[in-house]
């Protein structure tokens, strides 16, 4: 399947969807002792709970898990000098970010890409709306893994993970949606987010869904586009670089190579289609962590310890950015 901020299949095939895709008396002492048991055994849970860490999920918030990796591929921008990116990670959504963290003051807002509920809602999804140099489908289904896991599923997971990691950092973090509306948001309204937010940088999570065989990540950077609502001019420059920082970083961590069926094998693809990229006024880039068709890419993207490894990547991306 093909979705409008997804990219386009290699030359040979066709691209026409667009933006794709959810409970007797008792003695004072017995008394007392089962009124103090409960309370006991709550405490020891939520202990544990707030202590373990399951095989490949993020440790809880508070922790930090550091990295020691090996140097990024020739012709990627890692890190600005002198940053070590950080793999912190954590799984609670309630905790604040770290006030003095290298990104305190900072904005960043991550748009998972398309909603699990969405193919309960074709109507919706399928009104038109306008992306400056044309209209598209609001929003679409996103892809499958041959087994059924959804692109929807994937791209919310990463989301939740690098949300945490930039919050480690300092950084306020908005996620345009939880999957906790029924469909949507539509691709002009995710824009509007991140432009309402006034974010420092917007990354679109994404996994491709082209035909098997093509594997690897690429990162979506905006054309010069100016038309309508949209006009790219400001965002061009620093979108390129937030978007090479992201893949440069993104492979050092996850070890997935630049895609083989475009971008040259450079990672990057510039496109003037997706609505996403251009109604946005701020730096902002797409990421297809990898294609959900082929077995091999699946594994990894199904894997909850490689879904870590992406959204470090990306975080590790996108300090380097804001010179965290």
């Amino acid at each position: 399947m093909r979705y409008d901020d997804s990219p386009p299949p290699p030359e040979s095939a066709s691209a026409t969807d667009p933006d794709r895709p959810w409970y007797a008396r008792r003695s004072t002492l017995v008394v007392a002792a089962g009124t103090l048991a409960p309370v006991c055994l709550a405490g020891w849970l939520a202990t544990q709970v707030l202590t373990s860490t399951g095989p490949g999920e993020p440790a809880a918030r508070g922790s930090a898990a550091s990295a020691s990796l090996a140097a990024p591929p020739s012709g990627f921008r890692d890190a600005k000098p002198g940053v070590t990116p950080s793999g912190s990670a954590s799984s609670s959504a309630a905790a604040p970010a770290a006030p003095n963290g290298p990104l305190s003051g900072r904005t960043v807002v991550i748009d998972p890409g398309h909603n699990t509920g969405n193919f309960k809602h074709g109507s919706e999804i399928d009104r038109q709306v306008d992306i400056g140099t044309g209209r598209k489908e609001c929003d679409t289904t996103g892809t499958t893994t041959n087994s059924g896991y959804m692109e929807a599923e994937f791209t919310l997971d990463v989301s939740r993970r690098l949300r945490t990691a930039l919050e480690a950092q300092g950084a306020t973090v908005v996620l345009t949606h939880q999957a906790d509306r029924p469909w949507g948001p539509c691709i002009d309204e995710r824009a509007r987010i991140g432009n309402e937010a006034a974010a420092d940088a917007v990354v679109s999570v994404h996994a491709d869904g082209v035909s098997a065989g093509n594997r690897g990540f690429h990162v979506i950077l905006p054309a010069q586009v100016k038309g309508g609502a949209a006009d790219t001019t400001k965002i061009v420059g620093p979108s390129r670089e937030l978007g090479e920082r992201i893949a440069g970083n993104f492979a050092r961590t996850t070890g997935s190579a630049p895609a083989n069926y475009l971008g040259s094998g450079t990672g990057l693809v510039v496109r003037d289609d997706l609505g996403g990229l251009n109604l946005s006024t701020r730096p902002k880039v797409f990421i297809e962590c990898g294609n959900m068709r082929d077995a091999k890419d699946a594994a990894q993207l199904t894997s909850p310890e490689w879904r870590q490894k992406a959204a470090q990547g990306i975080a590790q991306g996108i300090v380097g950015f804001l010179g965290g």
